[in-house]
């Protein structure tokens, strides 16, 4: 089945047409929702709601870029809300660099597969995460991931800042651990 039929079979409701496009993207999609969710069922639950944001929304798809892309940016602003502002406004300041950092050895994050980066990402607070994601992973300028969050671009940058300097920290943790 053409990506087209399958559109047109989700704009009539068919489950057939939607299974198939759920079985389509949605390992591509959990992929997305893991860098965003603290846990599996997080990232399920995310995945469960973007799809049937999806279906019901299928008919605001305008053809006008990828279908793939489409759903992904329902996955994104799903995840969006489920680590919203509210939840993490007091990371906003809770966590301040005060102190210079040496850079870290390249051995340091030369042995660290993507699963060991997914994992010292997720160890990051929710707004760092989200802002490190938006940014790094999806490619959101500040100006669009603060519209997106309801926050200042500067709040966006600072978060960044600090994320990246979190994330420096836990590898020279880990450099220290491997020497």
């Amino acid at each position: 089945m053409t990506e087209e039929d399958l559109i047109k079979g989700c704009l009539r409701n068919e489950a057939a047409s939607q299974k198939e496009v759920f079985d389509r993207y949605a390992s591509r999609m959990l992929g997305v929702c893991y860098r965003f969710a603290r846990n599996s069922a997080d990232a399920e639950d995310i995945l469960q709601d973007a799809f049937i944001k999806v279906f019901s929304k299928v008919k605001q798809f305008k053809s006008e870029g990828s279908f793939e892309g489409w759903i992904r940016r329902i996955v994104v602003n799903t995840a969006i809300k489920k680590y919203s502002l509210a939840r993490y406004s007091k990371e906003l300041t809770g966590y301040e660099i005060n102190e210079q950092l040496h850079p870290a050895d390249p051995s340091a994050y030369g042995h660290l597969s993507e699963k060991d980066l997914i994992a010292l990402i997720n160890r990051l607070p929710d707004g760092y995460r989200l802002i490190f994601n938006l940014n790094i992973i999806e490619g959101y300028q500040h100006e669009e991931i603060a519209e997106m969050l309801s926050i200042q671009p500067g709040t966006s940058r600072s978060q960044l800042v600090k994320a990246r300097h979190m994330l420096q920290k836990q590898i020279i943790a880990l450099q220290k651990v491997a020497v």
